[in-house]
């Protein structure tokens, strides 16, 4: 120790060693208890409708995969070597993120075509920083109703919006509107042809609103063009009747729509039992004068 006070810039060093190494040592451990963040992104289309990106937030903590809530997200659209912001946002209590395009103009190719978009996180005291790129085509769906002797098919045709060519063997789903969730018709799914087409027969006999029905085709979840939905109005269905007993006078009403028979005979049993009982007691009275 004496040795060491003789050199007091060995001295110095030594210690600056010793603290440096104590602060990186407590950086890392604050590194280490960081979780790391998981983005996905899902690029959807509706053909003359919206455009958006569907981002959530998840993350594996203590072993439990749990979404993440309150994490502000940066999106980017990546050109090249250029970088152009779309938007922040942060995610809600489902660790959900949805931001809307106004149109496909907002954001721009590269030469081939393809759109890339960067969804990124700066990271904060509870996860590391975090981003994930998605690259799409832009892809679109012509669909309509036509009718063959006395059976209806809906018709769809994928083309690639920016070669005009059409998409062939790829998955199409069709579906028709419901109050709670679409549902499939026919099969799961319709490969397209070489021609990008699918003819798909309609049965008979669905209900709709003044027999509206509304039939979706849908592109879900390509690899190369992301999710794209397109919507065919047609006035097929059979009219659904409105069998609602709301404005009747049930069981199963509110207070203000009870039935007649139930108000009237329970007043009724009242009344006879009141008038039995007064009945008596005029009697009583009576007997006590006599």
């Amino acid at each position: 120790m004496k040795n060491m006070l003789k050199y007091p810039s060995v001295f110095l060093a030594l210690v600056n060693v010793f603290l440096l190494s104590a602060d990186f040592d407590k950086i890392y451990a604050q590194e280490a208890e960081k979780n790391a963040l998981r983005i996905a992104t899902d690029y959807v289309k509706t053909m003359d409708g919206e455009i958006y990106f569907d981002i959530k937030t998840t993350a594996r903590v203590k072993k439990q995969n749990m979404v993440v809530p309150k994490i502000e997200l940066t999106v980017s659209n990546e050109v090249g070597d250029e970088e152009f912001e779309l938007g922040k946002g942060i995610t809600n209590m489902d660790g959900e993120y949805k931001l809307v395009l106004k149109s496909l103009n907002e954001i721009r190719p590269d030469s081939s075509g393809t759109y890339t978009v960067v969804v990124s996180f700066g990271g904060n005291d509870q996860f590391l920083e975090a981003s994930e790129s998605i690259s799409f085509k832009d892809a679109v769906i012509q669909a309509k109703m036509i009718k063959n002797d006395s059976t209806h098919f809906v018709s769809a045709i994928l083309t690639d919006a920016s070669s005009g060519s059409p998409i062939t063997e790829q998955a199409l789903q069709v579906r028709v509107q419901r109050l709670f969730r679409s549902l499939s018709i026919g099969e799961d799914s319709y490969n397209t042809d070489q021609d990008g087409t699918i003819l798909v027969p309609v049965e008979e006999g669905i209900p709709g609103v003044d027999g509206n029905l509304t039939f979706e085709v849908v592109l879900e979840d390509s690899d190369d063009y992301g999710t794209v939905i397109a919507l065919v109005d047609a006035p097929i269905g059979v009219p659904a009747v409105n069998e609602s007993t709301f404005d009747e006078r049930t069981m199963w009403s509110p207070r203000n729509k009870t039935p007649y028979f139930l108000l009237l005979f329970p007043n009724l049993v009242i009344f006879a039992m009141w008038s039995f009982i007064i009945y008596l007691i005029i009697n009583l009275f009576k007997i006590q004068k006599s």
